[in-house]
């Protein structure tokens, strides 16, 4: 039986298409790791052993699937009931998000243009982008209260009924699938990895209004929820991620809840919608790729291609191409293995194996501890600025929060700190990845036993890009 296959080896082809970019979670690495009460190495066979511990005790103890259905879990007490779902609570982040993106965008629009003075710069690619991330898989999607785009675009609609218009939607088309969002998340990337400039605020400004009027008008066209869920890449991004939340909403008889939910219950959603493995490999190639731009290889590559094309007004357009198409690169690679890899296991066990959609969100925790690892000195370090910045958006000398004065710490973690908690979130999310493909399986197959014989070469394959995953993280 050869069904049991298909997940887990997608999965490790996939990771396995991250470990293909040097250095790829070391852009924000460790700088050097000292006194480490092992060797280095000891650190990477424990973190293999954790797998191959984790997939005998699977193979033992999970003989059947335990995760479905995807909205298992316990129903919160009715107190906390009132308050997750209260109205009062749902304006006020609302409000919330609305003033933030008033003041991010109106800072990059109208206050200084070095970014280090600009709220803009920060709190678009580390609180938002790195921090809210984090919160959502705490909480949930607090991104769907927060978000403006939705807000503005729920105000608009409200006053169009008000004064009696009733604008026509059309039926979201099911060819798009997320295709959108897809565009609209390597747009953003691309602004962040590719661009020279990314942290000038006026380019921000720019990205916003571009990003607004995109979301706006595919609200309208196709209705607000249809976009939502399917053409928004930050709506899309943030509801994937909470996924891993244990805390969520669902809807029984017709009723909303709040509830506990059962850990990694949501990821066994079966979601076939056109563009959705390919907005993971956004997710996944950006990382690697960002890692990869900070290494030494790439940092040399680009000087000699500096050198080679001599000097001219196009040449950092033609810098910017190279770096585009490396980016894209690795996105289309992180893609490709993982297709491949599924139709390869259909054409063996046939198409009860599933296909890519049935598996797809097992992906999702490898995504989100590459971003925490990666990003974690970053987020930490960087993301303390904010404090200064919200009390002086606009760099005119304000103490509005009275946090001015702030001053950033810059050693809360040691090097050894930080690459314990990496080694941990990294071991964790596999060994997470590793059970709801698992589950997929023994779901899938005729019986445990077999699926699990079909699983040995993908082990191998895990094993290899955890210790790769986890030697990277020591690179600068």
């Amino acid at each position: 039986m050869r069904r049991g296959a298909a997940p887990l080896l997608a999965l490790g082809l996939s990771a396995a298409a991250a470990l293909a970019v040097p250095g790829a979670a070391s852009a924000h690495g460790l700088g050097g790791l000292t006194n480490l009460p092992m060797p280095g190495w000891l650190f990477l066979v424990a973190a293999a052993v954790v797998l191959i511990v984790s997939f005998l005790a699977l193979a033992v103890l999970w003989p059947e699937p335990r995760l479905s259905p995807p909205d298992a879990g316990r129903p919160m007490p009715q107190a906390m009931q009132r308050v997750v779902l209260s109205p009062a609570v749902e304006i006020v982040l609302r409000v919330v998000g609305l003033v933030l993106f008033a003041v991010v965008w109106s800072a990059a629009a109208f206050g200084p243009t070095r970014g280090f003075l600009n709220l803009a710069p920060t709190f678009v690619y580390v609180v938002f982008w790195v921090g809210l991330g984090v919160l959502v898989v705490l909480l949930g999607d607090v991104w769907a209260s927060l978000d403006p785009w939705r807000t503005v675009a729920d105000v608009v609609a409200w006053l169009g009924r008000r004064i009696g218009l009733r604008p026509t939607v059309r039926p979201y088309p099911a060819a798009l699938g997320v295709k959108p969002a897809v565009v609209l998340l390597l747009a953003f990337v691309t602004l962040e990895l590719v661009y020279d400039d990314p942290a000038n605020p006026r380019v921000l400004a720019v990205a916003i209004l571009v990003y607004s009027v995109a979301t706006w008008t595919g609200s309208g066209l196709f209705g607000r929820e249809a976009w939502r869920r399917s053409g928004d890449g930050f709506a899309l991004y943030f509801s994937l991620l909470s996924k891993l939340a244990l805390v969520g909403t669902r809807v029984r008889e017709g009723r909303r809840e709040a509830v506990f939910r059962r850990p990694l219950a949501p990821l066994t959603t079966v979601d076939h919608r056109r563009g959705i493995v390919a907005f993971l490999a956004v997710m996944l190639g950006s990382v690697a790729f960002d890692g990869f731009s900070g290494s030494s290889t790439w940092q040399d590559f680009m000087l000699e291609a500096q050198v080679d094309f001599g000097t001219g007004a196009w040449v950092d357009e033609a810098l910017m191409g190279v770096t585009l198409a490396a980016l894209v690169g690795t996105i289309a690679l992180v893609w490709l293995v993982f297709t491949l890899a599924v139709r390869e296991a259909r054409k063996i066990g046939g198409p009860t194996v599933g296909d890519a959609g049935v598996f797809v969100y097992s992906l999702i925790p490898i995504a989100f501890v590459y971003s925490v690892a990666h990003y974690l000195t970053y987020l930490i370090v960087q993301g303390q600025s904010a404090f200064r910045l919200l009390s002086d958006p606009y760099g005119q000398g304000w103490d509005l929060l009275g946090t001015a004065g702030f001053e950033p710490k810059l050693d809360v973690l040691t090097p050894n700190e930080t690459w314990y908690i990496q080694a941990a979130v990294l071991v964790a999310g596999h060994v997470a990845a590793l059970i709801v493909a698992h589950d997929r399986s023994v779901a899938l197959a005729p019986s445990p036993r077999l699926a699990l014989r079909t699983q040995y070469a993908t082990l191998a394959l895990m094993v290899l890009y955890t210790i790769g995953g986890l030697w990277v993280l020591t690179l600068t």
